[in-house]
């Protein structure tokens, strides 16, 4: 019984990390994941930016579909920091292999900003956005000067 309880969860392990496995098959498909991600994240977060700036005129809609974009990306590029991918085309700094509970509460934090972000643009109120902007923005900023090649 206790043999046949051990093969079932290891074969649930497996499965369960399979998709994973899949979804990067070298690691250079991983770097290229995280930057796509990095790089779609910017692109909405910067539309925001243009608004919370005054370079371009508030929509609230406009910014509130922005911001939910941001918060669903903040969550995609970590698994892409997997073991081998700190090689290759990166601009990653060793430190995010070495300090990996700081990365991680760095992404926790973004993402946790990313969310007020959302909910803040959720409201319309150009004020809050302005607020919560600022704040992702520094969570990118403290990631970028601690763990990113300039």
């Amino acid at each position: 019984m206790k043999k046949a309880l051990s093969i079932a969860l290891a074969a649930a392990a497996i499965v369960s990390a399979a998709p994973a496995m899949a979804q990067f098959q070298k690691p250079e498909d991983a770097i290229k994941y995280r930057k796509a991600a990095f790089t779609v994240t910017a692109a909405h977060f910067s539309r925001i930016g243009a608004m919370a700036n005054g370079r371009v005129p508030f929509d609230a809609k406009v910014a509130a579909d922005n911001a939910a974009l941001v918060e669903t990306m903040s969550k995609l590029p970590w698994d892409a920091f997997g073991p081998g991918t700190d090689k290759g085309d990166t601009r990653a700094l060793p430190a995010i292999w070495t300090e990996q509970a700081q990365f991680k509460a760095g992404a926790d934090k973004f993402q946790a900003e990313a969310a007020k972000l959302n909910a803040a643009a959720k409201t319309g109120n150009l004020d809050a956005i302005k607020t919560a902007f600022g704040a992702v923005g520094q969570t990118c900023k403290a990631c970028h000067d601690s763990y990113r090649k300039d």
